[in-house]
């Protein structure tokens, strides 16, 4: 009888360190994230996180679409995501030297990694317009500003006699559905725009502060400049074209 209570207590103990050494391993994985991936600190239904290494399905494509056309060191680069890619900006700004660079749903990764295209031609002039989709997708407002940063530096080094123009975010209208993700997300645009206007300040670059041209008295993007509360119509695109005529 003492010998098997003793197996019994030596059955228990081995099996309480296993369990132990389990719930410790299983912790060890709940904290651990993909290299890109950011935690945020609080419980776990407040955990956020982002991943730096998305890119849309076409990125690949429309990059080496891009690559496929000569540089000239006349270009005027509009570099940006699907507000950028929507429009023809040679035609709309009536200047053929105006190269369009979007690529719908790109972040400010997706830019940093496609940049030397921009870079290598050495053009005139690039205008900058990213970061809403980074805000859709969690990643914080310092690492975009920071991914700006970052493109603003690289642009300066590799081709010092570009000049940078560095735009605001639009806002966007949730009285629409279909981009939900997008919207109600003032606070983090106001504040990634107050992020935008400093670097263009300590970087000696233009700022177009873009934001308050298309907000209306609620702060979201006025119905009639968007057909889905995140996209603009003609009528939007006309207001961004005279805004930036005089920097052409």
């Amino acid at each position: 009888m003492k010998l098997k209570n003793t197996l019994c207590l030596l059955v228990l103990t081995l099996t309480g360190s296993f369990f132990s050494l389990g719930a410790i391993a299983q912790e060890r994985i709940d904290t651990t994230y993909a290299p890109g991936v950011m935690m945020v600190e609080g419980t776990k239904s407040e955990v956020a996180k982002y991943d730096s290494t998305y890119r849309p399905a076409t990125y690949q494509v429309q990059v080496d679409y891009f690559r496929k056309h000569k540089n000239s060191k006349k270009d005027i680069i509009f570099l940006g995501n699907s507000l950028t890619a929507h429009i023809d900006w040679a035609e709309l700004l009536e200047n053929k030297n105006v190269r369009n660079r979007g690529i719908s749903s790109d972040i400010t990764f997706g830019v940093l990694e496609r940049l030397d295209e921009v870079i290598e031609g050495k053009p005139a002039k690039v205008f900058l317009l990213i970061g809403i989709n980074d805000i859709s997708r969690n990643v914080p407002e310092e690492v975009i500003l920071a991914n700006y940063k970052k493109i603003i530096r690289r642009i300066k080094a590799g081709s010092p006699k570009t000049k940078i123009y560095v735009q605001t975010l639009l806002p966007t209208n949730n009285t629409f559905d279909k981009f939900k993700k997008h919207y109600n997300k003032e606070a983090q645009t106001v504040a990634v725009n107050k992020g935008i206007k400093e670097i263009a300040a300590t970087e000696k670059v233009t700022v177009i502060d873009l934001h308050p041209n298309f907000t209306n008295s609620d702060g979201k993007l006025k119905q009639e400049y968007t057909h889905d509360g995140l996209h603009l119509t003609i009528a939007g695109y006309k207001v961004w074209a005279g805004i930036l005529k005089k920097y052409l």
